[in-house]
């Protein structure tokens, strides 16, 4: 690129980063404000006494705490679910050939066209019948299979060479190993991109959690917060903390792995 476009190239990034910054810049300024502040006409961005106090009432007046430990291992589960899923089908999708492969896979790809909505009641009947509903597990439960997440993986596991698969099993490597060993190193940065994308997805999950809980101890952030906002609705400061505490999480989780998932989006080919 020649140097004398690159300001304006930089102008223009700036320029459409501000109106995306700008709504979870004045979230987090009016978390730190006093309520008169908050509802002052004119407006104002900055504040003129800052407080964390609104973070202590949140906590102190709605089981917060709860909300958020429940979102973080109904997360890990999904995650840690799809992962597993996720790589094991990618590898026999991409390095085995057995009958029906092919069709299997387009099969697969085509529940991508279902709707949620669609298969939420089958998997309401599903949990009610194992026990699900009303516990973490159950949160989690339509989401450890990830259909996108295999074909991910799939196509990241093209591009390994099968050469090195081959070498280990004339070694007298076994299946297992060679797995472990060999392709779960290499396709790392497509399983922290598949990791960060899956964790997003997963915790502004809303409308599952609503259905299958009926009681705080496992209710996740966005049910709770919406709870908490109909109940407090004139706390205004309260919202915007609470909101505050649940996009904290997946902020720390991008500026943690962004390495691995930029990474992770530009290897990930489209080979057939």
């Amino acid at each position: 690129m020649p140097s004398r476009a690159r300001p304006l190239l930089y102008l223009a990034l700036l320029a459409g980063l501000v109106p995306v910054l700008l709504p979870f810049v004045w979230m987090t300024l009016t978390s730190i404000k006093p309520l008169p502040e908050v509802i002052r006409v004119p407006p104002q961005l900055l504040p003129a006494q800052p407080t964390l106090q609104a973070y202590v009432d949140i906590f102190q007046q709605f089981p917060f705490g709860r909300y958020l430990l429940n979102s973080v291992l109904v997360a890990a589960m999904v995650v840690s679910g799809v992962l597993l899923v996720s790589t094991l089908g990618g590898y026999a999708f991409a390095k085995f050939r057995f009958p029906g492969r092919d069709v299997l896979f387009m099969v697969m790809l085509a529940s991508l066209m279902v709707p949620f909505q669609v298969r939420m009641i089958p998997l309401y009947l599903m949990s009610i019948r194992l026990g699900l509903i009303n516990t973490l597990p159950g949160v989690a439960f339509p989401w450890l299979f990830d259909a996108f997440g295999i074909f991910l993986m799939r196509q990241f596991m093209l591009t390994l060479p099968s050469e090195l698969m081959e070498a280990a099993r004339i070694d007298g490597a076994s299946e297992p190993a060679i797995f472990l060993r060999i392709v779960v190193p290499l396709v790392r940065p497509a399983l922290a991109a598949l990791g960060i994308f899956t964790l997003v997805v997963n915790w502004e999950e809303f409308l599952w959690p609503l259905i299958v809980t009926n009681t705080d101890a496992v209710r996740t952030l966005p049910v709770g917060l919406q709870a908490f906002s109909n109940q407090y609705m004139s706390n205004i400061h309260w919202q915007m903390a609470g909101a505050v505490v649940a996009a904290a999480p997946l902020l720390i989780a991008f500026l943690l792995f962004q390495r691995q998932f930029i990474q992770g989006i530009a290897l990930t080919g489209l080979k057939d």
